[in-house]
């Protein structure tokens, strides 16, 4: 597995290059008054920005979560065992032991509407598993609710000006998926309800807000990669991608997909094809 340190550094500033482009300028629900923040978190105009799922700004329809909803219970496919059986392999004096749980993570996802309850019954399954799979991966199991060294490391991005960080303050991974950079703790305590550049430690003191800050990232960033029928693999690519894919690091790609189709094997639903990137 590779060390927390080294994890999603390019990556997540691919993710800044992104946001740089008119139509994914939020990616926050902080958009300017004349655009709507769609369901993910991003910026625009016309239905797929101001209709259903639509969060902030001149919405044509607020009511309820999106049409596509299955009908899918979080709540059934991660059951307790399902949950205990992958943070009871944390060492007992892991700092996740008593951080992560279950509850929390279920309350986090009643904020995320699409998450697991988007495209068949199965890719339901499908995204629960690969949320689990990376979330198993970069936390140990769910030992670490920070980075290791994180701190010794410099998450500043200067030349963002719209999310400018704060003298004292660490933006290195906290969290079930790491969230790193000020240019996404300043969005993501935006949508969530904390203030992210003055307090990025939030995330990991409230188990609440930890699982939330996973979800906000991969609502914004890989929902829609495993709904739509991109593969495991897909969503390698979108959270690690250019540290890990195109033979960067076969050996933590594969312990990624290892987890999955663990995972996949226990919620009994086939994996699908794409496993890699």
């Amino acid at each position: 597995m590779v060390p927390l340190n080294v994890i999603r550094v390019i990556s997540l500033v691919g993710i800044l290059t992104g946001l740089l482009s008119e139509s994914v300028v939020g990616q926050n629900c902080g958009c300017a008054p004349n655009l709507c923040c769609s369901q993910f978190g991003y910026c625009g105009t016309g239905n797929d920005y101001c209709g259903l799922g639509c969060r902030e700004g001149p919405c044509i329809s607020t009511t309820g979560p999106p049409s596509t909803n299955n009908g899918a219970s979080v709540a059934d496919i991660v059951t307790p065992d399902f949950f205990n059986g992958i943070i009871n392999q944390a060492g007992a004096g892991c700092a996740g032991k008593n951080f992560y749980s279950r509850n929390a993570f279920l309350e986090a996802v009643n904020s995320y509407p699409g998450f697991g309850r988007e495209g068949t019954q199965d890719n339901s399954k499908r995204e629960i598993a690969a949320f689990f799979a990376h979330a198993t991966h970069e936390t140990g199991r769910f030992c670490y609710i920070e980075e290791i060294d994180g701190a010794s490391k410099d998450y500043c991005d200067e030349t963002n000006t719209q999310y400018p960080c704060v003298p004292g303050k660490g933006y290195y991974g906290r969290g079930p998926i790491q969230l790193s950079w000020n240019y996404n703790y300043g969005p993501a305590g935006k949508s969530i309800g904390f203030d992210g550049l003055n307090a990025p430690e939030t995330v990991a003191n409230d188990p609440i807000v930890s699982f939330k800050s996973a979800l906000w990232f991969w609502m914004n960033n890989v929902h829609s990669i495993i709904i739509s029928g991109q593969g495991f693999g897909g969503t390698i690519r979108a959270i690690n991608g250019a540290l890990e894919c195109n033979g960067a690091n076969p050996g933590t790609v594969q312990s990624r997909v290892n987890y999955y189709t663990s995972y996949c094997n226990q919620l009994s639903v086939a994996p699908g094809d794409n496993l890699t990137c």
